[in-house]
């Protein structure tokens, strides 16, 4: 028996309503959903990237701000699950702020959401061929052999995001199950052997390490703050599932659970991961001067086979999550240019009709990889990747004052996920914890010039923005259905 892959009747229907003509295949189910969000947040990616930095700057007992972040970015997801559960166009904030606050200010949500992909994508992947594919197959330290590799995972990545909306969600399923599977294997298998050896330390829990005495420690910009990088940038693109929202089959109820389910389900498995990894540390001092000290924690506990075990099952989680954010970046482009609203908006708009995949904008995000891998320097690399870590946070940021203003006006539909009464004292400490966010990520000194990166973008933006308004004025004016999205008269 054949598949459903249709929608419910009123999901075509408002869909319909909006101005568009159906183009995207419907193939996501509800784990599908879910499975894009998570794979996007990759949590055991994220502790394996920044679990270092954490070691350095805090100590071991940094791990506890884990809970801050993620308390904090749980405030946010509510309130874009909010806007997921009444807009379900590709796009996401893109299309939300085009049609409650205007297309002008929804451009530039656009505009800074595919940079940040755009890069994200670049960064993810350039990650898995130098901190995990090359240390699995035995192959040295070399920048050129990894941008290389970078190149091929690019490529393959694009063909896979081309070929099928339903290969995309069945790959990134199996990227989750493999990272679930990863943490609690590791959970399991080091609580066992510290148990029965006694190598584990729970002193380790409150141990500043090789941070104690730094007299910056609890300074602005000092190693408490740098510390909560690690929730702030794993904690993220939970709400990717919003950008695939025209090819889910029942998105305005499974979109929204997927963004708040995503980031809980992250934030409680990564707090467990690094419970059980500091306490497994057997000399912190040794492992915080090594370059990988999630690899050597499991290969001091757990011996060298499963090390390379981790690698593998890191690698593979990592190849997930860069399709996930090379195929929400697609469908950004493609929101956008249906509109008219971004360079070469006749080409990027196509959508292949086999496949019913925005292929141009596909091979977009690929050649935006192929010119940053070959054209940038490696230490201007390294900074437009730290920039991009400021960009979801002003994303958000303009997310939740967005919320603020049109909240009033946002018609709250049957059965649909909905905060209730708790809709404005949730939206206020977002913003308040958005604010804070983003003071923990420009007050570092090695900050400032990834700062001044984003404002080039901001800068560039506005100037195509300006052109945008000379040459075609009334692209900028045009709504298309923004009346369906008005609360209805009872």
């Amino acid at each position: 028996m054949a598949e459903d892959l249709t929608a419910p009747a009123g999901v075509d229907e408002e869909f319909q309503d909006s101005g568009y003509a159906p183009e995207l295949r419907r193939t996501l189910g509800g784990f599908a959903v879910f499975a894009i969000s998570f794979a996007f947040i990759s949590v055991a990616v994220g502790v394996f990237a920044t679990y270092g930095d954490v070691l350095t700057t805090a100590g071991p007992v940094g791990i506890w701000l884990w809970i801050v972040a993620a308390i904090g970015q749980t405030l946010i997801a509510l309130v874009v699950a909010q806007f997921a559960a009444r807009i379900a166009l590709s796009g996401s904030s893109y299309q939300w702020a085009s049609r409650l606050a205007g297309p002008k200010i929804g451009w530039f949500f656009g505009w800074l959401s595919f940079w940040y992909l755009a890069i994200a994508v670049v960064a993810m992947d350039n990650a898995l061929a130098s901190q995990a594919f090359m240390p699995l197959v035995g192959m040295a330290e070399n920048e050129d052999t990894a941008r290389v590799i970078t190149l091929v995972i690019l490529v393959v990545q694009a063909v896979l995001v081309i070929a099928s909306t339903r290969l995309l969600g069945l790959f990134t399923s199996a990227a989750v199950a493999v990272e679930l599977a990863i943490v609690a294997v590791l959970v399991i298998g080091l609580g066992a052997v510290m148990i029965f050896t006694g190598s584990g330390d729970l002193d380790n829990l409150a141990s500043r390490g090789v941070a104690e005495g730094a007299a910056d420690y609890w300074a602005i910009g000092g190693g408490v703050m740098a510390a909560m990088v690690m929730g702030l940038t794993t904690l993220v693109g939970f709400d990717s599932a919003a950008n695939l929202a025209e090819e889910a089959k029942d998105p305005f109820r499974s979109v929204p659970r997927a963004i708040v389910a995503s980031v809980v389900a992250a934030a409680v498995v990564g707090l467990i991961f690094l419970i059980v990894l500091t306490i497994a540390i057997k000399d912190v001092t040794t492992v915080s001067a090594g370059g990988s000290p999630v690899a050597a924690i499991i290969r001091d506990q757990l011996g060298p086979f499963a090390e390379r075990v981790l690698l593998a099952c890191i690698a593979f989680a990592m190849f997930g999550a860069g399709m996930v954010v090379m195929a929400a970046c697609s469908r950004q482009v493609f929101a956008m240019a249906r509109d008219q609203r971004f360079p070469a908006h006749r080409l990027m708009r196509r959508v292949n009709p086999a496949t019913q995949t925005p292929v141009p904008a596909t091979l977009l995000i690929l050649a935006v990889g192929v010119v940053l891998m070959v054209a940038l320097p490696g230490d201007a690399l390294i900074e437009l990747i730290i920039a991009s870590t400021i960009l979801p946070a002003l994303i958000y940021g303009g997310i939740v004052v967005l919320y603020l203003g049109v909240r009033k006006r946002l018609e709250h539909k049957e059965g649909g996920f909905s905060l209730g009464r708790y809709e404005l004292p949730v939206a206020v400490a977002a913003l308040i914890w958005v604010c804070f966010a983003l003071f923990v990520l420009v007050t570092p000194d090695e900050a400032t010039v990834p700062t001044l990166i984003v404002g080039g973008l901001i800068v560039v933006g506005a100037l195509y923005f300006a052109v945008m308004m000379v040459r075609n004025r009334a692209v900028l004016d045009h709504e298309p259905g923004a009346d369906e999205f008005a609360p209805r008269e009872p």
